[in-house]
């Protein structure tokens, strides 16, 4: 048995002794062995010392090329990796059965994460998930948004195959779903992103945003004086007709303009301007037109004598919570004819009253340029730069404009949240959704910005019709459009990377130096991806601004307490139901004590129903029946009104939300203690259990208003300040 061992012995001792010099022996260069030694601590020596002693075994050496399974070999490499990577380390990588591939890859990490840390980030990237971005339905932003994906190295799906294999929407395909007109475009989408809001397109017509602005005006009359004073057509006329008698009745001297805007016209389409009601043509044969007419702004802000208004884009992020972006920079429209104020031989000349670039385009006067700073549309930078070299406060201006942004959509959100809950309920899967608004603004005279709209769906086209020949129409390529849509495109997709959105988790399976690795490549190739593009265009004004903002958020509250008392998932409207169970005195839900003996809940009956007919009326299109939104609002201004007689109209509001709010907080800890009482008597509450968070109210600016809060159209609109 002896002789036999030592015959193998020395097989072995043989066939090792070539296979370490071709293979190892050539290639591993033994350092010195005193600085070896004197730079490992005593316990990375000590191991050191261990793996050397195994290396010098053959016994040992035979066994592990014969026995060792796949699961052994594996533990060993990763106990060998932890070790030092000395001489002795070399060859038990070897002699455990790694191999050259293996041990090529170890020698490989620790030289490139010490020397080429750039090129190890560049091959973590390859790995990164590519976000995907469905662009079937996006329409005339089709061209600005293949451009962004590609700069964002991300990848196009304009078909997305996994709907063709699931038509109903069990699978999604892609990250973001870029929409052209409204979030119901796909209606297969349950998860990923949505660049529309439910609800958006109704609310930014023309009379619901007046309706939306004009609540706020009762509330913060001074706040919100930059959106002309309105009137909404048919249900208004009478009401236009006698006011506006009665102002030229006083004044005889005094000939107001107006300009009168369809509801759901786009694109200057159907606008024009009249000094007398007389001259309105809403009722055109038995079928009656809704629209807005306002009061036109006669001293506008002039350069080269011609009418221009901006163009700004601004990104909704979320609702909830609130998030706004400004786009650093927009676009310019100037009319083709110079100005003149409005009288009756030029209330027809649209090029000098009417800046939209969809109707000045068909002027012969109309300039392409391909230069941001000339032209019949350029750059807004190019406008504020020429501003600026005349001595305008710039950053007054900016300031102006960005409160109007955040005012706005404080006035929208509201109603965009009950649109978001009734397409996409609580519970249940669905997309998330974000949105690029385009807002209007003109500059008077004194340079106090003033809103005229805005658009759900901004034009993206970044190209433009150029008639190459009489009767031949053909796109080229703007310049100006390109600069300003792509990078708003391009950041908003950048903003909204779901790969970047997405908390980190650690995971604790694996090892802590290999995840680190991970986690430093992906911020490289973050600042990597930073450095090869501009920077963001789109700066957060909201929540950056809320402190000076916060205040002005009473609709939400009151939408707040509206989606508390739906009921039901999914709807829209208030049904008497709710509506007595907001009010009734002695309902363990809520507790406002609105019911008194002079309000029997006979009278609130009657309240909803007169409340809610009127509004049914005024917006026939209505989905169900019931009390919508802003008939609510109508109803708890009332009710505040009642109860609070002595305050002004904000004041009171306030007093009856913080009243409503504190009854459903304590409601709140009512239910979570009974419910904490129900699982203890089965399962003890740990002691360290905590109570919800407490309601906080806006902070109140104003405490003395004026008792009359009404919108009250005047002439005065127009004059400077």
């Amino acid at each position: 048995m002896s002789e036999h061992y030592e015959k193998v012995k020395v097989q072995l001792e043989q066939m090792k002794s070539p296979a370490e010099g071709a293979d190892g022996g050539a290639a591993v260069v033994p350092a010195p062995a005193l600085p070896v030694t004197s730079s490992l601590p005593a316990a990375a020596r000590s191991a050191r010392r261990e793996s050397s002693r195994t290396s010098i075994h053959p016994r040992n050496r035979s066994k592990s090329r014969s026995k060792t399974s796949s699961r052994d070999r594996n533990a060993n490499v990763k106990q060998d990796t932890d070790k030092p990577r000395g001489r002795g380390s070399e060859q038990l990588l070897q002699i455990k059965g790694t191999g050259k591939v293996l041990q090529g890859k170890a020698e490989g990490k620790e030289e490139d994460k010490a020397a080429n840390g750039k090129e190890e980030g560049s091959k973590v990237v390859q790995k990164r998930r590519s976000v995907t971005v469905d662009t079937s339905k996006a329409k005339t932003s089709l061209e600005a948004l293949k451009l962004s994906i590609k700069q964002l190295k991300w990848r196009e799906a304009a078909v997305p195959l996994l709907f063709l294999y699931f038509p109903m929407g069990r699978r999604s395909a892609c990250d973001i779903y870029w929409h052209g007109v409204s979030f119901h475009d796909n209606e297969n989408i349950i998860s990923g992103q949505v660049n529309k809001f439910p609800g958006m397109i109704e609310m930014l017509r023309k009379i619901n945003l007046s309706r939306a602005v004009r609540t706020m005006q009762e509330l913060f009359p001074e706040e919100y004086n930059f959106y002309p004073r309105s009137w909404i057509l048919p249900e208004e006329y009478q009401l236009f007709s006698a006011q506006i008698r009665l102002l030229k009745d006083n004044d005889s001297t005094l000939k107001p303009t107006f300009i009168v805007k369809p509801d759901s016209g786009s694109q200057g389409d159907g606008i024009y301007l009249i000094r007398d009601p007389a001259d309105l043509r809403v009722f055109s044969g038995s079928q009656v037109k809704q629209a807005v007419v306002q009061e036109y702004i006669q001293k506008p802000l002039l350069i080269d004598k011609l009418k221009f208004d901006i163009r700004l884009y601004v990104l909704v992020r979320s609702l909830e919570p609130l998030e706004i972006y400004i786009a650093k920079e927009g676009l310019s429209r100037f009319c083709t004819e110079p100005y003149q104020e409005p009288c009756q031989k030029n209330l027809n000349h649209v090029f000098m009253h009417l800046t939209n670039y969809s109707l000045n385009i068909h002027s012969g006067n109309f300039v392409h340029s391909d230069s941001c700073n000339t032209g019949s549309k350029r750059t807004f930078s190019s406008v504020l730069y020429r501003l600026a070299s005349k001595g305008v406060d710039i950053k007054k201006v900016w300031s102006d404009i960005i409160a109007l942004v955040i005012k706005t959509v404080i006035a929208l959100v509201p109603e965009l949240k009950v649109y978001y809950q009734a397409d996409i309920p609580p519970g249940k899967p669905g997309p998330t959704c974000f949105q690029i608004l385009g807002f209007d603004i003109l500059l008077m005279k004194n340079l106090k910005p003033v809103l005229l709209e805005v658009n759900a769906n901004p034009s993206m086209r970044i190209e433009h019709e150029q008639e190459v020949s009489p009767g031949v129409f053909e796109y080229v390529p703007s310049p100006v459009d390109e600069e300003v849509k792509v990078g708003v495109i391009r950041d908003t997709l950048r903003l909204m990377d779901p790969v970047q959105r997405k908390p980190y988790i650690p995971n604790l399976l694996s090892g802590a130096s290999e995840e680190a690795i991970v986690v430093e490549a992906g911020s490289d190739e973050k600042a990597g991806l930073v450095d090869s593009l501009p920077s963001l265009c789109l700066k957060q004004v909201f929540p950056k601004y809320m402190k000076q903002f916060n205040y002005l958020r009473i609709a939400e509250r009151i939408a707040d307490i509206f989606l508390r008392f739906l009921g039901v998932k999914g709807t829209m409207k208030l049904g008497p139901t709710g509506f007595r169970t907001f009010i009734r005195q002695d309902h363990p839900l809520m507790n406002c004590k609105l019911s008194s003996s002079s309000f029997t809940m006979a009278s609130v009956d009657i309240l909803y129903i007169d409340i809610t007919r009127r509004w049914t009326g005024m917006v026939p299109d209505s989905r169900e029946a019931g009390m919508g939104l802003q008939a609510f609002v109508e109803a708890f201004f009332y009710l505040a009104a009642r109860r609070f007689k002595a305050l002004p109209l904000r004041e009171q509001v306030l007093s009856l939300l913080e009243l409503c709010e504190s009854s459903l907080e304590g409601q709140g800890h009512v239910e979570k203690s009974r419910t904490q009482k129900q699982h203890s008597s089965i399962n003890p509450a740990p002691a360290h259990s905590t109570a919800p968070p407490t309601l906080i109210s806006p902070a109140r600016r104003h405490q003395h208003v004026r008792a009359d809060q009404r919108l009250r159209p005047s002439a005065e609109a127009n004059v400077e300040g």
